[in-house]
């Protein structure tokens, strides 16, 4: 991953917060992983389904944005095939499907480490104007002045 992509992604506070980290990005294809632990508790003791749905947007923001271009989510849709227990480890893989325009689709699979599967997630994203460079600038630009 280049520098610029790890700067815009170390504004991610959610990311950050539930200790997820990009294993692979590349324009299309992003692999997330993310230890389960107690932050990640429902009320019934397994990861809350808002975790999942997390894991996957981030995902899907790497995925989108790894060609360099900002991307942001319009649409996202999750399907829960288990429950996830706390310990081990959950890994996404999002893929792009298709692209047109402005506009790309794409597929994300979320499992357990030894692969059972835990949710897949549909994801669309429009492509904005500004270069993810450009953002990284105008962040540093906002916290620590200058041009």
């Amino acid at each position: 991953m280049d520098m610029v992509l790890k700067q815009y992604f170390e504004g991610d506070a959610p990311a950050a917060h539930f200790g997820m980290t990009i294993e692979k990005a590349e324009p299309g294809l992003a692999v997330i992983r993310m230890p389960v632990d107690e932050r990640h508790r429902n009320g019934v003791g397994v990861v809350h389904g808002a975790v999942l749905f997390a894991l996957g947007d981030f995902a899907l923001a790497v995925a989108s944005n790894a060609g360099g271009q900002v991307a942001v989510a319009v649409d996202g849709m999750i399907h829960f095939h288990a429950a996830v227990p706390l310990g081990g480890e959950l890994i996404a893989v999002c893929r792009e499907r298709y692209a047109a325009g402005r506009l790309s689709w794409f597929d994300i699979e979320i499992t357990r480490e030894e692969g059972a599967l835990a949710a897949t997630m549909q994801g669309l994203v429009t492509r904005r104007p500004e270069s993810v460079a450009e953002m990284v600038a105008a962040r540093h630009r906002e916290n620590f002045g200058g041009t």
